[in-house]
């Protein structure tokens, strides 16, 4: 076995969920998911099979977020893996809903931070060991970091 480390390749302010699932028709799902929950959120789904002819499934509404779904999900390169990639809305308007489709065994992150997926490799193919999501800590937030807090989440329309 060896351990690779795949970075996630995608603009900087980008919002992504990574996901293991199983069964052909995960993809429509989280399709499906997406849209019941938040029509207006453009997205792009890549969904990996792991037996049969193991393609990369993709949907979504936004073909250039379909193309970043696809070119990570086949750098990451690991079965039953799921990308989903969006605008117009955050992992946290659908999280619960992608959590709650009934192919989803587990979501590795929910993130725009830079992000980097450590695999394990083997003979028979790759699989996620985890993620490394943002980078460390500098410090513990202050009075003036709270406030800033609070503001940002208001301003974005999170809180009144």
């Amino acid at each position: 076995m060896t351990t690779i480390v795949v970075p996630i390749d995608k603009p900087a302010d980008m919002n992504f969920i990574l996901g293991h699932a199983h069964f052909i028709k995960t993809i429509e799902d989280l399709y499906e998911a997406v849209v019941q929950t938040v029509p207006s959120m453009k997205f792009g789904i890549a969904f990996s099979e792991a037996s049969g002819p193991a393609l990369v499934r993709l949907a979504g509404n936004d073909p250039a977020l379909i193309d970043v779904a696809r070119r990570n999900a086949l750098a990451v390169g690991a079965g039953h893996t799921f990308f989903i990639f969006m605008e117009s809305g955050f992992p946290v308007n659908i999280l619960n809903t992608i959590k709650s489709v009934t192919e989803v065994c587990r979501v590795y992150c929910a993130t725009a931070n830079p992000t980097q997926v450590i695999l394990a490799e083997t003979d028979q193919g790759r699989g996620i060991l985890g993620v490394v999501d943002g980078v460390p800590p500098k410090g513990v937030e202050n009075e003036s970091d709270v406030k800033a807090r609070k503001e940002f989440l208001r301003n974005i329309g999170y809180k009144f």
